[in-house]
Parts: C-alpha cells; sequence; structure tokens
C-alpha cells in the first residue's frame, strides 16, 4: 500500500503494517467524531510516525498513485475532520479494515 502525507511525500507500507495502521485509523477517527483535540493531538502524529518507520520512503521521481492520501502533520482536528469525512483511512476492502481496532 502507498501512502501520502501531504507536504511531505509518499511512503510504501508492507502488509503486515496495516493492522496496526488500522488500530491506529479507528483510534483517530473516534477521536475526530468525539471532537477531543487532545486526543487527536496524541493519535494523529502517532499515526503519521508509524507510517514513516514502518513505510519506505518513495523516490519523488515514483509516480505511482497513492492508496492513501493523508492531510499534512501539521493539520489541526477541525481540518483532517472535513478529510475524513467519517471514513477510515483503510480502505473496506483490506482484511485488517475488519478488525476491531487495539488501540
Amino acid at each position: 500500500m502507498i501512502v501520502r502525507i501531504f507536504n511531505e511525500g509518499q511512503y510504501e507500507l508492507p502488509d503486515e503494517a496495516l493492522e496496526q495502521l488500522h488500530d491506529l485509523d479507528a483510534a483517530t477517527e473516534a477521536a475526530i467524531q468525539a471532537n477531543d483535540a487532545t486526543r487527536f493531538r496524541q493519535l494523529y502524529p502517532r499515526l503519521l510516525d508509524h507510517i514513516r518507520q514502518s513505510g519506505t520512503p518513495l523516490n519523488a521521481a515514483d509516480l505511482r498513485a497513492s492508496d492513501l492520501m493523508l492531510p499534512p502533520p501539521d493539520s489541526s482536528l477541525s481540518e483532517v475532520a472535513k478529510e475524513f469525512h467519517g471514513h477510515h483511512l483503510l480502505p473496506f476492502d483490506h482484511p485488517a479494515a475488519d478488525r476491531a481496532p487495539a488501540v
């Protein structure tokens, strides 16, 4: 899976990183839905860090399409809420999207 973090770049994530991505996604979405800015400021950086640490940065010349596109790291809760629209990041057809979150 290829993930783009706006204002930063693209990362290729291995399948084994997707379960934790789903967990962080679900917890981040819950914070957004609850309008809990404190929890959001804890979780969104963790989600992005997981992508950076688990993924392989792609060269800017690599023009493959992103499977997921995330707002910049400095985005506010309200800005990210507009991007999420109440949906998880993971595509619903991915096996990790069916798991209950562990976060």
